[in-house]
This record gives structure tokens, C-alpha cells and sequence, in this order.
């Protein structure tokens, strides 16, 4: 018997904060009170540190340029400024100090939660990636009243060469994405900022670090490419799997217009990807049999727009989802059944069981990044016109207690 998402859940404990700061780029740990400082340096005529070159901000870029910069120097239990013990000048500009990649102050000040999106070849893990971000930049952010920045130059530079300028602009669909075993690449690297009123009308200021891999979908299945991913998993305060629905066994025949993937083969299915992913963690964290994981787990099924419009009429997944700042809980219950009845029909009940038995946390979704099915390569005529896309993250951002959650709003 299928328990309900939030209804037996809602009792559960909010995730707590963590004692330290896990950088979002390496994922090493450090104590608050023990980040390193970069010197503001030269400007004008200010005095301060000359440039110098960074090795470890090298070694993880794999390259020396943009690498000549102030130097690093540790400050212990100054709080979030510090002087330069070389030229004195006061900065509160603070780095990881394992990888010297820069840490927003608001990031150390409150430790952000990091979650980790994982998707098979065929999910749309890249479009979804650019349309979600641009909701969080735009129509979202303005309905919670959130910002979402940058954390760095590669990150702004990655977003519009290889997700927003392409498809948003260009309006092309994005190539499938290659394999880190040939082509390394960067996380994107966000900080997610909420301001709310509390009790007495004191503000209170909540951040996400949303870090996001666009990995391959053989890199999930590869034991030796998928370690390279296993840092950046271990480190998330929560998951998101998409998940296509044209690789579930018996979706074939419920989907219009749709083929299955050419390339479809059954180790990609996505019970079997999740599996991997889930048995790398129990054993990073050291999990005993029948313990099951405390990471919050958003499994979304991707494309909904191809259901048939005979089921589409009566699906809680095509409501149009009410933008008022809170979590409906009536409605993310109805759409969890509604996604668990597609499973089972679609004799995929296993995914849901499997999900069940490893995390202490789970809910279903569905969702399209598009808004409509593509036509040779390009957009559909309508454009770019996601539908609930946001939907795992304002559930995530309930659970991290980011987000209230209410009852009885009506359908």
C-alpha cells in the first residue's frame, strides 16, 4: 500500500542546518569560523596585496588563467571580515580552502543546502536545467520573493553559451550532453536567497546553494565515470532524479506522438540508473541493511506534455499550479497519486517500491521544461512554456522549512 507525500511526512522533522560549510564546488567541509580570507588587493591607488599566482584555484580550474590573484590568508574566529596580515587592508571576501573557489558571505553566514540533480540520457536534464533557473530568475523568484545569483564568472558564462542563448534565445533544442570521461566540466553554482517576516515581524534570510552537474547519462551508468560524481552527491542536502517517461516499460502505449528513444537499451531504465546512484551512496555513507537514507528525494517524470489529452482532462498534473509564495498540500498530494497511478499503469509500480524501501523521504512529480513537443530540433511554435517545473524545488524548499505549506486552498 503506497503511503501519501506529505501526509504521514509532514510530521517529520525539518532537515536540520548543518554544523559546517561544504563548499559547492569541491564539497570539502569546513567549520564556519575557520573559512580563509582573500586579500581585496590593489585598486587605484589603495594599497594591497599584489597578485600572485593561486595553485590550488589552478589545479581546480586545470588552468592558470584568471588564477593570478590576491593571496589567501587564514583567519580564524574573526567572524565575516578580517585584515591582511601582509598589507592590512580589510576584506570579506572568503574562499574554500581547499579548492579556493570564492564563498558567498551570505553562504557562510547561513550554509546553504546543496541539491543534486540527477538524470538519465533521454530526460531533458540540460533543458530542464535552463528553464528552471530562468523561472527562479524571473516568474518564481518574484512569487517568493527570492533571488538567485551567480556564485561566480564561469557559472554566468556557462549558463548563457550552453543553456539560456541556445534555447532561450535561439530557441534550438540542446544537445545531448557529452560524457564526462571526454569532456569535464564545471557545476553550476547558485545562491538561492529568500527574505521572510517572522514572529514579531523580525525578517529572517534563508539560503539554497543550488549546484547542479549536467551529467551524461552514461556517466551514470559507469562505475568508474560515475565516482567522479560521488562527492557532489554525498554532499547534497537533497536530490532530484528526472525521470523520461518514454523509458518506462509500458508507457509506450499511454504517450501520443512519441516513439521511443532510438537508442534505448534496458540498463538505462530509469529504476536501474537510480538504483546505481542509491547503492553508491548507502555505501559512501556506510548504511546498514533495511536503514534507510535521510536524504528528501524529488522524482519527477519529464515531458508530460506528450500525455494523450483523453488523460490530460483528468490529470491533477495539468492544473496550473497556484503562484501565491506557499506550498499547497492538498494539490502536491494530488499530484503525487496522479503520478503513482501512471507508474503502476504503466507497470513501473517498482520505482516507486524501490524508492520506498532506500529513502526516508520521497515524492513524485511531473512536469515539462518545454511546454510543448519540439519539431526538428527547434522549440515548438509556442516557445518555451514550462509547465510546474518548479514543482520539486518549492517541495524541497518546504522540507528544508524555507517554504510554508498549507491546506484547504480548493482545487
Amino acid at each position: 500500500m503506497s503511503r501519501s507525500p506529505l501526509a504521514p511526512r509532514v510530521s517529520l522533522p525539518k532537515v536540520p542546518s548543518r554544523q559546517a560549510v561544504t563548499c559547492p564546488y569541491c564539497f570539502a567541509a569546513t567549520s564556519a569560523h575557520r573559512i580563509p580570507f582573500r586579500c581585496r588587493g590593489q585598486a587605484g591607488r589603495r594599497a594591497g596585496c599584489a597578485p600572485v599566482l593561486d595553485e590550488k584555484l589552478a589545479a581546480y580550474t586545470g588552468s592558470a588563467a584568471g588564477a593570478s590573484l590576491p593571496p589567501v590568508f587564514a583567519a580564524p574566529g574573526r567572524g565575516g571580515r578580517a585584515d591582511c596580515p601582509a598589507c592590512g587592508q580589510p576584506t570579506g571576501s572568503r574562499v574554500c580552502g581547499e579548492c579556493h573557489n570564492p564563498l558567498p558571505s551570505a553562504y557562510c553566514e547561513a550554509p546553504g543546502r546543496i541539491v543534486a540533480l540527477v538524470g538519465a540520457k533521454n530526460a531533458g536534464k540540460s533543458t530542464y536545467i535552463a528553464v528552471l533557473l530562468h523561472e527562479l530568475m524571473n516568474r518564481v523568484g518574484t512569487e517568493l520573493d527570492a533571488s538567485l545569483v551567480a556564485c561566480d564568472d564561469r557559472t554566468i558564462e556557462r549558463y548563457k553559451r550552453d543553456f539560456a542563448r541556445p534555447l532561450l534565445e535561439e530557441r534550438r533544442l540542446l544537445p545531448t550532453t557529452a560524457s564526462a570521461a571526454t569532456s569535464p566540466r564545471e557545476p553550476l553554482v547558485y545562491l538561492l536567497t529568500r527574505t521572510r517576516r517572522g514572529r514579531f515581524a523580525r525578517e529572517r534570510t534563508d539560503s539554497l546553494a543550488l549546484v547542479l552537474f549536467d551529467t551524461a547519462g552514461e556517466d551514470l551508468r559507469s562505475r568508474e565515470v560515475r565516482d567522479l560524481h560521488l562527492r557532489y552527491l554525498e554532499a547534497a542536502d537533497a536530490i532530484i532524479f528526472l525521470v523520461d517517461p518514454l523509458e518506462l516499460p509500458g508507457a509506450g502505449s499511454a504517450l501520443a506522438g512519441s516513439p521511443p528513444p532510438p537508442d534505448a537499451d534496458p540498463d538505462a531504465e530509469p529504476v536501474n540508473i537510480i538504483a546505481r546512484v542509491t547503492e553508491a551512496l548507502r555505501l559512501r555513507r556506510g548504511m546498514k541493511p533495511g536503514e534507510r537514507l535521510p536524504v528528501p528525494v524529488a522524482v519527477a517524470l519529464t515531458k508530460i506534455d506528450v500525455l494523450v489529452p483523453e488523460m490530460a482532462r483528468q490529470s491533477a498534473l495539468h492544473r496550473t499550479r497556484s503562484g501565491t509564495g506557499v506550498l499547497d498540500l492538498d494539490d502536491r498530494d494530488a499530484v503525487h497519486e496522479q503520478v503513482r497511478s501512471l507508474l503502476h499503469e504503466w507497470q513501473a509500480g517498482r520505482l516507486e517500491t524501490f524508492l520506498g524501501q532506500q529513502y526516508a523521504d520521497f515524492a513524485l512529480f511531473g512536469l515539462s521544461a518545454l511546454g510543448g513537443v519540439p519539431e526538428n530540433g527547434r522549440v515548438g511554435p509556442g516557445g518555451v512554456r514550462p509547465h510546474r517545473a518548479e514543482d520539486p524545488l518549492l517541495w524541497l524548499l518546504y522540507r528544508f522549512g524555507m517554504l510554508d505549506g498549507v491546506r484547504g486552498r480548493g482545487a
